[in-house]
């Protein structure tokens, strides 16, 4: 080759590097330019990014964390770039928002751990997360801060001041994510219910039980939703939680146990539990006379009225006319049958609005600190069984105000769709206008677990049956990366 050649070579050489400082100076270009052109991210469908994208992510998170300075700039320019990617990817994808359910650990603590859970998060198309902050009787918040009867997550020596919450709201926001605080409500867990100073505060049933010993499963310890105590106690962690300005929290366990078998099914006034003293005390303060508060004393301690306890009553009170309570209307005719029927009705009543009067309060909790809320619950948590049977759990879902987010947990089992389509068209069917249902469902990607088939032919399913539906959540991240889920937890880094 000649010399005009190579005088040429480096004349476009000069060239091409004034081109690249003058395109440095651009900081619309800035980001592009710092990761590697065969880099850019892309996503297919549910908008989960592509094992290339991943990679080149993962290993400048690795280099960010080891304190690689070139990395550290590149690993922030990609994760806002992945930030808009999933946005735009979600706009435009049904459902608009697809959350998942997380529950954080000690060890998450360690360098560039969060950063890595909310990445692989983003990586599988997800655009919000549920951290679960209150949680079998323990709570995400700094030791140093927590004022309330239950322990820190956080307990060994030096994370007293560590706010793992306020970390994961953070790391989630930088990476296009909304984050959510997932609650525990009515079950405050296995610590709480051995305190000596909270045992009046139990929830138990006519047979004299609490939930421990009806389910026999330490971490279900349900309280009495009329107790002052519980619910001065469940304000003032939500309050807590809400100062960290979640996008949202979930208000889990609006319910009461469901035991198994017969079990399942209240059938008598001693299978509901309203026996614990402020239940019992707030039930009886519904009669609106003499004769009504002492029928439902007797009916309460008997577990039944008869023809002796009405002339017995009557003849106490001879001054006042038939017995009265809240939503009671008397008939000309009555039987002692009639009355005892009423009074089922009213200790069943009774023992769901105290469900919708927790919930309340939780709301207040979160409204007053501007962060929206929202209840879970079972589909089949408010039916009726049989003859006067309900469910167990007394979940009185369909009175849920339409303030609140409604979410279902469709975890169907039947080996195909058709179970988990029956549990949302239940609730959609049943849910007022105003209402925003956004079904949980349980799976992992790509393969069916526990008989459920896999989340994506799930989602289809729910698309095809109820498009009205435009946000869901999956159950839960553990299940769909169980391995990084055991290292987390074990610090088996």
């Amino acid at each position: 080759m000649g010399k005009g050649f190579l005088k040429g070579a480096r004349y476009r050489q000069r060239l091409y590097h004034r081109l690249v400082v003058m395109l440095l100076t651009s900081s619309s270009l800035v980001s592009q330019l710092l990761l590697p052109t065969t880099a850019q991210a892309q996503t297919g469908a549910y908008c989960q990014f592509t094992n290339e994208a991943i990679a080149q992510k993962e290993n400048l998170r690795i280099g960010s964390v080891k304190g690689n300075s070139d990395s550290q700039k590149s690993y922030k320019a990609i994760v806002k770039q992945h930030a808009d990617y999933l946005q735009k990817c979600r706009e435009r994808t049904w459902p608009n928002n697809q959350a998942v359910w997380l529950r954080l650990y000690a060890c998450d603590l360690r360098p560039g751990v969060i950063e890595a859970i909310m990445d692989r998060i983003v990586n599988r198309g997800y655009n919000q997360v549920y951290v679960e902050a209150f949680y079998d009787g323990q709570v995400l918040l700094p030791a140093s801060e927590n004022q309330t009867p239950w322990p820190s997550v956080l307990r060994a020596p030096g994370t007293e001041k560590v706010d793992l919450l306020a970390l994961a709201i953070q790391k989630g926001r930088e990476r296009g994510l909304e984050v959510h605080a997932w609650m525990f409500s009515m079950n405050f867990g296995y610590s709480y219910a051995q305190r000596r100073d909270r045992q009046e505060v139990m929830a138990r049933n006519g047979r004299g039980q609490t939930s421990l010993s009806f389910v026999h499963d330490s971490s279900q310890a349900f309280i009495d939703p009329y107790n002052n105590q519980a619910k001065t106690d469940f304000y003032r962690v939500v309050e807590a939680v809400a100062k960290r300005k979640p996008d949202g929290i979930l208000f889990d366990y609006i319910r009461y146990p469901r035991g198994t078998g017969s079990n399942s099914v209240v059938t008598k006034v001693e299978d509901l539990w309203i026996y614990s003293r402020a239940a019992k005390e707030a039930l009886y303060n519904r009669a609106l006379n003499n004769k009504g508060r002492e029928l439902i004393k007797r009916y309460i301690r008997k577990g039944y009225i008869n023809d002796r306890d009405v002339v017995a009553v009557d003849e106490l009170y001879p001054e006042e006319g038939a017995p009265q309570w809240q939503g009671r209307t008397p008939m000309p005719e009555e039987t002692t049958a009639s009355l005892k029927w009423q009074l089922w009705q009213l200790s069943v009543a009774h023992a769901a609005q105290g469900v919708l009067d927790f919930l309340a309060l939780a709301n207040l909790a979160a409204e007053r600190e501007g962060v929206k809320a929202g209840a879970v619950f079972f589909p089949g948590g408010n039916k009726t069984v049989g003859r006067g049977g309900y469910d167990s759990r007394l979940q009185p879902w369909d009175h849920f105000p339409t303030s609140l987010e409604w979410h279902p947990m469709s975890y169907g089992v039947c080996g195909r769709t058709s179970c988990i389509e029956n549990l949302v068209e239940r609730v959609v069917s049943r849910a007022p206008n105003g209402a925003e249902v956004i079904p949980a469902l349980a799976g992992t990607w790509g393969r069916s677990v526990r008989n459920r088939p896999p989340l994506e032919v799930q989602m289809q399913a729910l698309q095809r049956k109820t498009p009205q539906v435009n946000s869901v959540s999956h159950f839960a991240y553990s299940w769909q990366d169980p391995e990084f889920d055991k290292v987390r937890k074990f610090c088996n880094f």
